[in-house]
């Protein structure tokens, strides 16, 4: 039988509690969205933000809502939370930290101060991670009225499971659907842990984000000459991994060379025929590129791509590159994030101005409203991985920044 959350002393119990709906073999966590097991995580921590007096209510995509109701009738809302499905066989920290952290602080402060002047709202995501259906985003992007029902009539799982039936089958049925689209939104604090290694190896227990990452994601295609490896000469050859190497040999060293907060990463590569004797005809490899600042991914693009054309050229080859992801930078709101700042050096806790390189729900929230995102360590730097660990301090510190932050947004 589950514990309740009144029966456990700490924030590491919490996380192993709600790591329990969806546990994996492996001692991760398998929570996909509209699961059996997702439902069952929203539906316990609607149940916890009822015992704390909290008013709860999902909206019709099944992002779940705890509201400490201001005094303040005439102010917007303070919104604070994170996602709470995983990646297949993730960890346990990624996305459910940040939901737990946040009903933690408000209920701290609800039992220490009472009602704020401003509405706080404890908000669990009902997806970002994309692990289930080919869309990301879908809980935060249906409150900032991006998404409808028209984005995934037509998706569905690797089982064949359609999107909207699946969301029926969870109890959000598509034919009651009303825009989750807010507008009384004033703010959005988020607290995740890092999922890298930049704090640890510097030894802070605190990043605070100043800008979340653009990405790019592009499929190159690199089409030569399918010919017998023994009988063709070298000079002769129009050899689809030979090239394709080159590309990704200069797309690395470009990217090294351009901008210390750069990065570029050929993740996939698949090769036609992947015959041992053959020399490959064709070679089509995926392509991410992140940084924070627009202008750089305009440049870093330009130059590859026509440094690509040039050797595919010189080489008699056939290049073909798509784009199937632009999502832009997003600078953090820089007020909030001063205040984060004293707020630490207040408490003596070390910190620093920190990119992510990651993609969050404060992304979507950076371009709709002033957002805050902070970061706990990871060790190691590993996420998405059964081995994500925070230690308890650093779990422990990052709530108490983030209830002080939204005391003095809502008090």
């Amino acid at each position: 039988m589950e514990k309740s959350l009144d029966e456990k002393g700490d924030v590491a119990e919490l996380i192993e509690w709600l790591a329990s709906f969806g546990a994996t073999e492996n001692k991760g966590v398998t929570r996909l969205l509209y699961s059996k097991e997702w439902l069952s995580a929203q539906l316990a921590m609607k149940a916890e933000m009822d015992k704390e007096g909290l008013i709860t209510y999902f909206d019709s995509v099944g992002n779940l809502f705890g509201r400490l109701e201001g005094t303040d009738s005439t102010s917007g809302t303070i919104l604070t939370g994170s996602h709470i499905d995983t990646v297949t066989d993730g960890g346990k920290y990624d996305g459910a930290y940040g939901v737990i952290a946040s009903f933690l602080a408000v209920k701290k402060l609800d039992r220490a101060y009472g009602r704020p002047r401003k509405t706080i709202e404890v908000v669990s995501f009902c997806e970002e991670e994309g692990s289930r259906f080919p869309i990301t985003f879908w809980g935060s992007r249906n409150i900032q009225g991006v998404y409808d029902l028209d984005c995934v009539k037509d998706i569905e799982d690797t089982e064949g499971i359609y999107f909207l039936e699946a969301m029926k089958q969870a109890g959000f049925d598509p034919d009651t659907y009303i825009s989750p689209a807010r507008e009384d939104i004033d703010r959005f604090v988020e607290i995740h842990i890092e999922q890298g290694m930049v704090l640890e190896k510097n030894q802070n227990p605190l990043g605070i984000v100043s800008h979340i990452v653009g990405q790019r994601r592009y499929t190159v295609k690199v089409v030569g000459e399918s010919n017998h490896a023994g009988t063709t000469p070298m000079f002769y050859r129009k050899d689809a991994v030979s090239t394709a190497s080159e590309f990704i040999s200069f797309l690395t060293k470009k990217a090294k060379g351009m901008d210390p907060h750069l990065v570029a990463t050929v993740g996939r590569l698949d090769v036609f025929p992947n015959v041992p004797n053959v020399i490959a005809g064709e070679v089509e490899f995926s392509l991410d590129i992140r940084h924070h600042e627009e202008v750089i991914l305009d440049l870093f693009c330009k130059e590859i791509f026509s440094s690509f054309d040039g050797l595919a050229k010189e080489a008699g080859m056939k290049l073909e590159v798509s784009q199937w992801m632009d999502v832009k930078p997003v600078a953090m709101d820089m007020e909030m994030n001063q205040l984060a700042s004293r707020i630490a050096e207040d408490k003596h806790i070390p910190y620093q101005n920190i990119i992510s390189g990651a993609g969050h729900d404060a992304q979507v929230f950076g371009s709709f409203c002033p957002t805050c995102l902070l970061f706990v360590p990871s060790q190691g730097g590993i996420s998405h991985s059964p081995k994500e660990f925070t230690s308890v301090p650093d779990l422990e510190r990052g709530i108490d920044v983030l209830s002080e932050v939204l005391y003095k947004l809502a008090y």
